[in-house]
């Protein structure tokens, strides 16, 4: 690409915010640039495990002990198989920087699409209550903008993307645009009926996805196949995927060009204008070095890859970052808390299983500090994602009566765990390593975040609850659990260049803008003031919606 190209846009990330930037840009007339770190993923012909038993996937599917157990791993045990390794960025090859004593689990994708490809699909709205919770209770970080600013953003997105859920009418988990639920199975119809009768003002409800229930025929989109197979990509185009959904809309246009393997350095800047004039990249094949002009540029790397890029937009021979003149930039930094959950058995239905796979299961709302109770010990609130299933029965024994017995099931079972959210505190930040360079020259990331009294006080009445639930609603052999809590394990990392109005207390405005630059918009989790306690994704694409009908308004490239 010659460094003379002129672009209207450029999209840095292709992940689910970068993906609707350059859908949005494109279809209103803009000429785009989508730059990606990753290697390229075409949909269907990229997915090379698409619906293959585990029997024809490397190691049966199962990660080798030695690859879990090696730096490469530590981050994603639990995450990465086999048959999607090739989404995932390599820790050896593009590492992060820690100090003695500090830890965060930085999970990468390393594909285009980013977490597109590796996300687990949960889509809920924030509540109102989510966007004014720091301003009700004091907490640094007011939000400059509240839930009737992004609604109709929200229904723009579902209707697009395809949502499957129910309708509850919970004013702290709004209702979305719905295609029709996944069917709860038995064993959890049987536990909603009896859980709500025995905690009333409980609910436990559908999954809310984005899998859909309904074919979308103009978008040569099919219905869940329930294979739950997602993590190995969707020749259906099922689940809402960059490479399914908003890059073939951007291709459409004939207006986007899409370069992998561009690795971005840096924003270049006119200080005296206060306009990003161009983005510097190096391409991770050739190790070349080139700049790229544009009008304006939409940041959607994801959280900290984005304030990275940020950081490290500076004068020559370092300095502060062009963007932090309210010195936010790198803090704020937040991410959900888990690792806490309860499971048991459900008695009886021994003559039932469940056909097909779902990919999703049901989900137990926020509960805590809704209604001004007291006693609690701690700020905000938790909810939890289950499902209920039978296995089939283990081994015992050996040869015919072993082969038998494997041919019948165990008793329905029920698991859950919490997701909390965590506040947002200035010192939980994110910095340029001093003396250590990734191997395109550009410093490494350094963390230094950190869950406080107030989230583990959450996680420990989220597990005395649950298994109190649970016990309560007639499951036996109940227990509950908990692991360790390490900031970046629930992959939601938000925060670092947050939104405000006030420019000397945020990176960001109202619109994703950058109060420094703008043509400058950043619209994935950096932009985040708080993160309430509902996975965020659909936030985020409802905010990149939203900031690119106000870039093209206020033609912002101009």
């Amino acid at each position: 690409m010659a460094a003379t190209n002129r672009f209207d846009a450029i999209v840095i990330g292709s992940g689910v915010s970068g993906g609707f930037a350059a859908k949005e840009l494109t279809e209103k007339g803009l000429r785009v640039l989508m730059l990606d770190r990753g290697r390229m993923v075409e949909h269907i012909e990229g997915y090379p495990y698409d619906g293959k038993p585990a029997y024809e996937v490397p190691a049966r599917n199962m990660m080798p002990k030695p690859l879990m157990d090696s730096d490469y791993f530590i981050a994603k045990h639990g995450y990465v198989a086999p048959s999607s390794r090739q989404f995932y960025n390599d820790d050896r090859l593009n590492p992060y920087a820690f100090d003695e004593g500090e830890k965060f689990y930085w999970i990468r994708p390393g594909a285009v699409g980013g977490k597109s490809l590796i996300w687990g699909r949960w889509s809920f709205r924030w509540s109102a209550d989510d966007f004014a919770a720091n301003t009700r209770e004091g907490i640094d970080g007011e939000w400059p903008i509240g839930y009737d600013d992004v609604a109709p953003w929200y229904s723009y997105v579902e209707k697009y993307i395809g949502v499957s859920g129910s309708r509850e009418n919970l004013p702290y988990l709004p209702d979305s645009e719905f295609q029709p639920p996944m069917p709860m199975n038995v064993a959890e119809k049987w536990l909603k009926q009896r859980l709500e009768t025995q905690f009333p003002g409980r609910k436990l409800i559908h999954t809310r996805l984005s899998n859909m229930t309904e074919d979308k025929p103009d978008q040569n989109r099919s219905k869940c196949q329930f294979r739950n197979q997602c993590g190995n990509g969707c020749s259906f185009g099922a689940y809402f995927s960059t490479q399914a959904v908003t890059l073939p809309a951007a291709r459409a246009t004939g207006r986007l060009t899409l370069q992998s393997d561009a690795v971005v350095t840096n924003l270049e800047y006119d200080a005296a204008r206060k306009k990003v004039t161009g983005v510097r990249f190096i391409d991770a094949k050739t190790g070349q070095a080139q700049t790229v002009q544009a009008g304006m540029v939409f940041l959607c790397a994801s959280a900290m890859a984005s304030t990275q890029i940020l950081m490290n937009s500076r004068m020559g021979g370092g300095g502060r970052s062009h963007f932090d003149s309210s010195r936010t930039l790198g803090r704020y930094v937040m991410d959900h808390i888990f690792r806490v959950g309860a499971e048991g058995e459900i008695p009886g239905m021994t003559d039932l299983i469940e056909f097909g796979r779902r990919p999703g299961g049901v989900y137990v709302p926020r509960f805590r500090n809704l209604n001004g109770e007291e006693g609690v010990g701690f700020r905000r609130g938790y909810g939890y994602q289950g499902s209920a299933r039978r296995d089939p029965a283990a081994p015992v024994g050996f040869g015919k009566d072993m082969k038998h017995g494997m041919r019948q099931y165990g008793p329905w079972k029920f698991g859950m765990g919490a997701f909390g959210e965590c506040l947002p505190y200035a010192d939980n930040r994110v910095s340029l390593h001093a003396n250590k360079v990734d191997r395109f020259g550009v410093p490494l990331m350094k963390f230094d975040v950190t869950f406080r009294d107030n989230e583990l006080k959450m996680m420990a009445d989220a597990r005395i609850e649950g298994e109190k639930m649970l016990k309560a609603a007639g499951l036996v052999n109940v227990h509950s659990y908990e692991g360790a809590h390490v900031p970046g394990d629930a992959i939601h990392e938000m925060g670092g260049a947050r939104m405000g109005a006030d420019p000397r207390r945020s990176v960001l405005n109202q619109w994703s803008q950058a109060h420094d630059a703008s043509n400058l918009y950043v619209t994935d989790g950096a932009q985040m003031a708080s993160v309430s306690c509902v996975n965020p994704s659909l936030t985020f694409m409802a905010l990149t919606a939203r900031a690119a009908d106000h870039a093209v308004r206020t033609k912002a490239w101009a």
